[in-house]
């Protein structure tokens, strides 16, 4: 099983991959291959995937870990190319209206496409439950319990009927992948909060967690929050390896190389092959 990088805010230098800021990865596996997001833009999605001599309408499924435009930006250029009835998995929550303010300007920041526009193409598979994509690859469902911090924004707002209220981030998910017994926890952007979601997948698959990849949202952490993950990674003596990118931030990332050394905590720039 390999987990490659497709889309994010850094690239290599002299490298051939574009870079924006979004997240994308491809999951391959004997059963198939799976998209998880699909960057901000189709321009950046298609051409990294070409580098990577990836066809779109070989994809099994595609997964989004939550609405946000920096997450599904490409699914629009993505469903001109993938063959029609390709399943989608996300949660019910994927449509709601989402929202930044920042300086009295509100601007849409959600899904740009329709449910309609979606049905017209893809077969949807929208549950706050955990379902599984391909053998030995689940989405996590909703992660409810939240008794640590989210990876929350201030200027994050969602509609509920007439009004804006804060967004609830409802809709976020991350992948779980197993092999022999072993996880690796793959997130979009972790607004539920990486602690929260680590929780959740060691309640819900019982397994050991041996890898931690993607956007962790720790930008903006405080120090002391910063602190906790380091101790509660620390304490779980399972995981192997970590592969940070897109939201975690630059001090999270100096923060969990002191708390788990260099050998643990890697760059994951686009085109970053994760075996599993």
């Amino acid at each position: 099983m390999n987990v490659t990088c497709v889309v994010d805010n850094t690239v290599q230098r002299r490298s051939q991959f574009w870079g924006e800021h979004g997240v994308a990865f491809l999951i391959e596996t004997e059963a198939g291959r799976v998209l998880f997001d699909t960057g901000q833009s189709g321009t950046v999605l298609l051409h990294n995937l070409e580098v990577l001599g990836v066809d779109p309408a070989t994809l099994d499924a595609l997964a989004i870990s939550h609405a946000h435009y920096d997450h599904t930006g490409g699914l629009a250029a993505l469903l001109e190319q993938v063959r029609p009835g390709l399943p989608l998995y996300a949660s019910p929550d994927l449509f709601r209206e989402r929202f930044s303010q920042r300086e009295e300007q509100l601007q849409s920041i959600g899904l740009s496409l329709t449910r309609e526009d979606l049905d017209a193409r893809l077969a949807l598979k929208l549950s706050a439950g955990s379902q599984e994509i391909l053998p030995g690859i689940w989405t996590t469902g909703e992660i409810r319990s939240r008794l640590e911090p989210e990876g929350r924004s201030a200027c994050h707002w969602m509609r509920e009927g007439e009004a804006l209220v804060p967004d609830s981030y409802r809709d976020d998910m991350a992948l779980v992948l197993e092999m022999d017994g072993r996880l690796m926890v793959l997130c979009g952007c972790c607004h539920a909060g990486l602690l929260n979601t680590l929780a959740h997948v060691q309640r819900t698959f019982e397994c050991p967690i041996v890898t931690i990849a993607g956007g962790l949202h720790l930008t903006g952490a405080t120090g002391d929050h910063l602190k906790r993950v380091g101790e509660v990674l620390v304490e779980m003596e399972s995981v192997q390896r970590m592969h940070p990118n897109h939201c975690t931030g630059e001090v999270a990332f100096v923060a969990l190389t002191l708390a788990l050394g260099p050998a643990m905590v890697n760059p994951c720039p686009v085109g970053t092959v994760i075996g599993f």
